[in-house]
């Protein structure tokens, strides 16, 4: 799946970042304010979600089902909503450019999308729900310990991501940026030899350490990026008030704190 950012320029979204969340937390205060959202769902009984696996632990495959960090929130939405989750296994590119809100094949963008201010153009992001950052992961005893050790490497990135936009305008220039389709092929690249290094979002950096126990964290790089869930551009304010009150509530009842727990092992930092 061709895959376009769980990572982001980092430069232009943090500038419109604020804009993006303005809007998200009050998508239609003016005269939405004082009456309940009516969202309206393309399959009647159903939220129908497009996700894009793996992106562990925010959305992978468990025993058939389709699970996660992420899935959760969607699912707590859905229940809000009194109506089923319906989770899609869809190209990362077609969800985080729009192209599948806008052709009402979902209802909800759920794919560890990174806020940016490209992808706002194109979509109506809710509130964010996590904070990211970049990580650089190399095999054992590799010697990297960050990106200028990697002059003349090559460097696995996931096509698209802000990761590949990162790595594009931080490593070296004689560095090759070698886009994978997803960070399973990109685990397999470095863990052959066929790259030096990868850079991931931290928050899945470990699934890939899971997997292959000879891979350590080299750097972390601090980008400031938020994850957010997405509807159509312009296209359902009162589903992404619904969005934005699920969080504000799981957040305020202790529900985030226990998915948090439960899919990251550990509590969130404050």
């Amino acid at each position: 799946m061709s895959t376009t950012t769980r990572a982001r320029r980092t430069a232009s979204g943090i500038a419109l970042l604020a804009v993006v969340l303005t809007a998200a937390g009050c998508g239609g205060t003016s005269t939405a304010a004082s009456t309940d959202p009516d969202p309206q769902v393309i399959r009647a009984g159903y939220l129908t979600v497009c996700t894009s696996l793996p992106y562990e632990p925010f959305e992978f495959e468990r025993n058939g089902e389709t699970v996660g960090f992420e899935i959760d929130l969607a699912k707590a939405v859905a229940e809000e909503l009194g109506v089923e989750p319906d989770f899609k296994n869809e190209d990362f590119d077609a969800v985080q450019s729009g192209q599948l809100l806008n052709e009402n094949a979902c209802d909800l963008a759920a794919a560890g999308l990174t806020i940016t201010g490209d992808r706002a153009r194109v979509l109506d992001f809710s509130s964010p729900f996590f904070n990211a950052a970049q990580a650089l992961v190399v095999t054992g005893n590799s010697g990297i310990s960050n990106l200028d050790d990697l002059r003349g490497g090559r460097i696995a990135v996931q096509a698209g991501t802000t990761g590949e936009l990162y790595v594009t305008d931080n490593a070296p220039r004689n560095a090759q940026v070698v886009p994978f389709d997803d960070i399973g092929e990109m685990s397999s690249a470095l863990n052959g030899g066929t790259v030096d290094a990868g850079v991931y979002d931290n928050t899945v950096a470990g699934s890939a350490i899971k997997e292959y126990p000879s891979f350590e964290i080299a750097a972390e790089f601090d980008t400031g990026e938020q994850y957010g869930m997405a509807v159509k551009k312009d296209g359902n304010v009162d589903l992404l008030r619904v969005v934005n009150q699920v969080l504000a509530d799981l957040e305020a009842d202790g529900g985030y704190d226990k998915l948090y727990t439960t899919w990251f092992g550990t509590k969130k930092k404050s």
